[in-house]
């Protein structure tokens, strides 16, 4: 099962989330759909066959894995 990453919007900046998309990297998105809640992005992601990591910081770098962690 692959990773995706459950990304908060708008992308690296402070204030509120607007809402949170599904990243395959830093450049990928895995569908054009931004969801309210961290909760529906992470059961879309596992409905799509994805094993889903949430973002630890507000300022994330997919390459660092102290950024995320799994969402089971």
């Amino acid at each position: 099962m692959p990773n995706v990453y459950v990304e908060p919007l708008p992308k690296h900046r402070e204030g509120a989330i607007e809402g949170y998309a599904l990243e395959l990297s830093a450049v990928q998105r895995l569908t054009t759909v931004i969801y309210k809640t961290q909760a529906d992005a992470i059961n879309a992601a596992r409905a799509n066959g994805y094993k889903p990591l949430v973002a630890r910081v507000r300022k994330t770098d997919k390459g660092n894995p102290d950024h995320w962690r799994s969402a089971d």
